[in-house]
């Protein structure tokens, strides 16, 4: 059913706003051109009323949801090439299906590669939208410039230095696949070269002076799977990375003295940082092991123990040194370092409950929920044993994953609204602002909150219905339903 006019009015509906309250209020979309509407310009300009009325009985009408970080889905492994038509294939079923998670908008993820892979695969994941699915808003590259000690199920073999700088990510994923970004959106609708994220670790040799390049060519630099010292995070941080690959995985673990990237999260304005520190050693091929199956399989976790790192000196902290002081009890004095945008998976088993609460509390704009799945993430999968790769097969238990004949994890399939249901649950905050970490957090990330994650009129008409204990009830793509609960 569509509108005789082609507006639409949602009512009886609570809307999230940006500061992660829930309002009620009606919300206006254009059907034909699939944008959200001002209800009084537009009624005072076109002198009419929308003809369809969708009465949504005190539900929350949110943006839909955006997962920055997915390795696959419903079968379909986005780092697996078999050919251009069935990767084509794969990518269209997992846009289609996805959809009764929340997720209207997602960027799949390529783990480390064989480099012949990569701009093969790169230009099949350019951003569009599938008339009847998510949006594929670009791609994001995890690897291979990553620290081997944090790899996680990243194959060693593939790891690289980044020994010429830019021009080695350029020779990785092809110079036509980091190319200045255009547009997001072009003049006909159609999407142009799109959002791309690269995570690499900044102490790996010629990572930290290809920051700045790839950030100016409209790339989120993505500071994961690394042993950073927090002067060589925050160094990276100020040469533009924006974002935390899955905080607390895959990286050293918080400690007083030197709280490395976890620390970025609470960076204190009292304290001056080095720019230019100096990156640890490469590792030579020799010294990269096997692959032993006995650790957890997931890429997000730690296979080895972190190396040694050198003590940050004292004298680095620039003793002494304040940008500003308040008054006022509860101000924060903020000095010119801007912190990253960090991704939580929020599973129960990939950190702590406890462990998300406070990386919440210590910077909420921050946030992003991320599922970072494999491609057996699909919520109608029964429990029990099925069949998985290398002729291994894993046992599912609720979302739990483990290698059969062992308590090995094997990685992630939570949906990305059981997270926002799991975050709010482990934080104590609002739905609303659950919400806000998997809809404007992930948008303004990538700088296209003005088309996603937002319910400002002009904005993509990309929505989610939910109860109000966050269940799906019905999915919305460019104003048209794509999926409704049976």
């Amino acid at each position: 059913m569509s509108s005789s006019n082609g507006l639409t009015c949602f009512t009886n509906c609570l809307l999230p706003l940006e500061d992660g309250s829930l309002v009620e209020k009606d919300l206006w979309i254009d059907e034909r051109r699939g944008v959200l509407l001002d209800s009084q310009k537009t009624f005072f300009e076109r002198k009419e009323r929308p003809a369809r009325i969708i009465d949504l009985q005190g539900n929350i009408l949110s943006p839909g949801f955006l997962d920055i970080q997915i390795n696959g889905a419903y079968g379909f492994d986005f780092s697996v090439f078999e050919g251009a038509n069935t990767y084509r294939k794969g990518l269209n079923t997992v846009a289609e299906k996805i959809v009764e998670t929340g997720v209207t908008s997602l960027v799949p993820t390529l783990i480390t590669q064989e480099k012949s892979l990569y701009p093969t695969i790169l230009p099949l994941l350019r951003p569009f939208t599938h008339p009847h699915g998510a949006t594929i808003l670009g791609w994001h590259a995890e690897g291979p410039f990553l620290q081997l000690a944090k790899r996680g199920a990243h194959a060693p073999v593939f790891l690289k230095s980044a020994s010429s700088g830019f021009a080695s990510f350029e020779d990785m994923y092809g110079a036509a696949n980091l190319a200045y970004a255009e547009d997001w959106l072009m003049d006909d609708g159609g999407l142009a070269a799109g959002v791309r994220i690269v995570t690499a670790a900044p102490e790996i040799e010629g990572v930290m002076d290809a920051v700045k390049p790839l950030v100016e060519r409209g790339v989120v630099f993505s500071i994961g799977h690394s042993i950073a010292t927090t002067d060589i995070a925050a160094a990276a941080v100020r040469r533009g990375a924006r974002l935390i690959t899955h905080l607390f995985n895959a990286m050293p673990q918080l400690h007083h003295r030197d709280p490395s990237i976890i620390g970025l999260l609470g960076a204190s304005p009292h304290v001056a940082l080095p720019t230019t520190p100096t990156p640890s050693p490469a590792y030579a091929p020799a010294e990269r092991p096997t692959r032993d199956f006995a650790k957890p399989q997931s890429e997000a976790f730690d296979e080895h123990e972190t190396p040694p790192q050198t003590p940050v000196l004292a004298a680095t902290h620039g003793a002494g040194r304040v940008h500003g002081m308040h008054l006022e009890r509860g101000k924060v004095a903020e000095g010119p370092f801007e912190r990253p945008f960090y991704e939580l998976i929020v599973d129960g088993i990939h950190s702590h409950p406890n462990s998300v609460r406070l990386a919440y509390n210590a910077y909420p704009e921050g946030c992003i929920l991320i599922t970072d799945a494999m491609k057996i993430l699909d919520p109608h999968l029964k429990d029990g044993v099925h069949e998985w790769r290398d002729g291994k097969r894993f046992v599912k238990e609720g979302v739990k994953l483990y290698l059969e004949g062992t308590d090995t994890l094997a990685g992630s399939v939570v949906t990305l609204d059981t997270c926002v249901r799991n975050f709010s649950s482990f934080t104590g905050c609002s739905l609303g602002e659950a919400i806000k970490c998997a809809t404007l957090n992930p948008a303004k990330c990538l700088g296209i909150e003005n088309r996603k994650g937002t319910l400002r009129p002009g904005a993509d008409a990309d929505l989610v219905v939910l109860d109000r204990k966050g269940n799906v009830l019905s999915t919305w793509v460019s104003g048209k339903e794509v999926w409704k609960k049976a």
